[in-house]
């Protein structure tokens, strides 16, 4: 993968993780890890969290 294209959040992995150390899909590149101009079209994601803030996926 070309370096330009390569996600920022998630380092092209696709998977980013909390301070607790949960994995999730990145938002931010929908997980294939390169952000193109797919990704730039696509809206925010609004995520749910539980009572520990938790993310739930």
């Amino acid at each position: 993968m070309e370096r330009d294209y390569r996600c920022k959040a998630c380092e092209g992995t696709g998977m980013l993780s909390d301070d607790e150390g949960w994995q999730y899909k990145c938002s931010v590149c929908d997980g294939d890890g390169s952000y193109d101009v797919k990704d730039i079209d696509r809206g925010a994601r609004i995520m749910s969290v539980d009572e520990n803030n938790r993310l739930l996926d």
